[in-house]
């Protein structure tokens, strides 16, 4: 028997919001391939769920006449993944939430999930920071809109507050077009384990100089990352093993890996610095959508 005390079915986002205001730590059920599991372990802080799955208006994926791109939160990491907007227009965002879990996972299970989480491994986490996605967000007080940078502000922690619902992300046109980008994590048992280290990036080349470079990671550091110190050293740069070597070098100083039973500091320090250059080359390669 769970240790279920209050379950709620929203009927509307003002319902759901109201439910979560009225009792703290109360967790949200979509996908449940995160709370069911948690339930299923005995985890404390479980007794209070809002079941969301009946806000349809939450799956909506859609692009307005600016190219903004809105992916609901409630929209399945497959329902992304076999969209043609997003695989025209943000590839590597399908290309990370193709190594999620197995096909049932990727079925129920949700972006707006993997990244309200907190998780520092969260795969959607590194297409979230290089395309910068904004967060739409409804509370107590209304609906605002938050930016994934800060979003996440430790292990397991977010913004969010108290009656805080994800209603969906944002994609503005300028931090996709003209972008080639790419994804890759490092597991020990690929899409069926959770990431060692996490990688995407995103470069837009003006002729052969690079004009603007994004690199993010996760598992990295107490929560997902940009790599501003690396970043920096691409610009205005030709792709060579040189400027990759700095690259490498420069990622060092941006990253805080730790110890753990998956991996010592030291070897994901050594996966880090691999990734950082194999990512870049990847996305200056990757001709798929308009990326």
């Amino acid at each position: 028997m769970f240790p279920i005390e209050n379950y709620h079915y929203a009927t509307s986002v003002e319902d759901a919001v109201q439910h979560l205001a009225a009792y703290e730590g109360t967790k949200i059920l979509a996908g449940g391939t995160d709370v069911l599991v948690r339930l299923h372990e005995g985890k404390s802080g479980y007794g209070h769920l809002i079941d969301i799955n009946g806000l349809d208006e939450l799956k909506t994926i859609s692009m307005d006449e600016s190219g903004t791109i809105f992916i609901g939160s409630r929209a399945t990491f497959t329902e992304i993944i076999t969209n043609d907007i997003i695989s025209r227009n943000v590839p590597m965002l399908a290309q990370s939430l193709l190594t999620i879990g197995g096909p049932q996972v990727r079925n129920t299970g949700t972006m707006g999930g993997n990244i309200c989480n907190g998780a520092v491994s969260a795969d959607s986490a590194c297409a979230a920071l290089v395309y910068e996605f904004d967060l739409q967000i409804q509370g107590t007080e209304g609906e605002r809109r938050e930016s994934i940078h800060g979003f996440h502000t430790g292990p397991g922690r977010t913004i969010l507050q108290q009656g805080d619902l994800l209603k969906s992300f944002v994609i503005r046109p300028e931090n996709y077009t003209d972008f080639k980008a790419s994804y890759i994590k490092y597991a020990m048992r690929g899409a069926m384990d959770i990431a060692t280290i996490g990688c995407g990036a995103a470069i837009k080349m003006h002729g052969e100089e690079v004009e603007t470079f994004k690199l993010a990671f996760t598992v990295a550091a107490p929560t997902p990352i940009r790599c501003p110190t690396a970043e920096k050293t691409m610009k205005g740069a030709v792709i060579s093993e040189e400027s990759l070597k700095r690259l490498a070098d420069a990622v060092a100083a941006d990253v805080k890996p730790r110890t753990s039973w998956r991996a010592s500091k030291e070897f994901r320090l050594h996966i880090i610095r691999t990734l950082a250059k194999k990512v870049t080359r990847q996305a200056v390669d990757n001709q798929g959508g308009t990326c």
